[in-house]
């Protein structure tokens, strides 16, 4: 018999993430690195173990303060800089190749930074999930989570892996990039957690997670995706009236009960025509649909191309 997941281990499931430490940054002020915008499907991350930093990011906005502690996860991949707040143009960071990632460093004298730079990658079409449900710019401050009384064993975790990934870097050992990519991949998975439990949590997924109340109808429509699950049945999964539940709802996902369920089947359709074998009304039927035409119809709206173009582009990339 197969153990029951929670939701967030059934989305991991469905759409794996793997991670990758690229940098090590030890930068004295002035410093700034910028980004361009991402590859689909790569989301890159920083981890403050020192120091501190500003972001600016595309989307505009007040520069954020990122402080030690704090995890930064660009979900959208958008282009982005990180910089001291001096406003003095600083000199050239030198690069050095390192056995299980590379290093940085400058000449500056002022305030000192540690900084982990790395991404994580999601296969295609589940991007596109992740972008439309996590914040462009998720920061996970550990470091508020583990103060006095209020100490998060979730926060602590956090903490923990985090420390280890300092030393794994401070030191090459034999296998430090199977290490430090693992690490990164479970980083991603407690920095979702950590958030999801703030009193500030953001939109999308997280901020659903975080409303107890709606959790039963969120895990229901993650491990059973092929059921026809009517707002009626969803409300009644959560104690509520069919207005309430879609009020919350909208209110934290930014998106209808149906928009998300219709997400997760295909996200589910997608892995299952990678399966040899697997034929288009067995995906269908799989995925909720009775009808062939009308799983067919949907899939291109939402992933850009026929199932059969994705399953032969799929295996190609497989």
């Amino acid at each position: 018999m197969v153990p029951p997941m929670d939701w967030l281990s059934r989305l991991l499931d469905m759409m794996p993430v793997t991670g990758r430490l690229d940098i090590r940054c030890f930068y004295a002020a002035p410093w700034r690195i910028a980004y361009d915008t991402s590859q689909p499907g790569v989301l890159p991350y920083h981890v403050v173990l020192s120091g501190s930093a500003l972001l600016e990011s595309s989307s505009g906005g007040p520069p954020k303060r990122l402080v030690a502690g704090d995890i930064l996860v660009l979900a959208t991949g958008g282009a982005h800089t990180l910089h001291d707040g001096s406003g003095i143009a600083p000199g050239p960071a030198a690069y050095r190749p390192g056995l299980n990632h590379t290093i940085s460093e400058n000449a500056g004298s002022g305030e000192r930074l540690d900084l982990l730079c790395g991404h994580f990658t999601i296969p295609r079409p589940h991007d596109r999930l992740m972008r439309e449900y996590l914040p462009p710019e998720l920061i996970v401050r550990s470091s508020l989570q583990n103060q006095g009384d209020g100490t998060s064993p979730v926060g602590t975790q956090l903490a923990n892996l985090v420390a280890l990934m300092r030393s794994e870097s401070d030191i090459e050992r034999l296998g430090g990039t199977a290490m430090l990519n693992a690490f990164s991949a479970a980083l991603f998975t407690l920095s979702l957690r950590l958030a999801s439990e703030s009193k500030e949590s953001p939109s999308g997924l997280l901020a659903l997670a975080g409303h107890p109340r709606l959790t039963p109808a969120l895990a229901a429509m993650f491990h059973n995706p092929a059921h026809a699950w009517t707002l009626p049945e969803l409300a009644d999964l959560c104690n509520m009236s069919r207005a309430t539940f879609a009020r919350h709802f909208q209110e934290k996902l930014g998106r209808s009960a149906s928009d998300l369920l219709l997400d997760i089947r295909m996200a589910l359709a997608a892995n299952e025509l990678r399966k040899p074998g697997a034929s288009t009304a067995a995906v269908a039927e799989a995925a909720g649909y009775q009808s062939e035409a009308a799983f067919q119809r949907t899939f291109k709206q939402k992933v850009g191309v026929t199932p059969s173009q994705w399953r032969r582009a799929a295996r190609t990339a497989d």
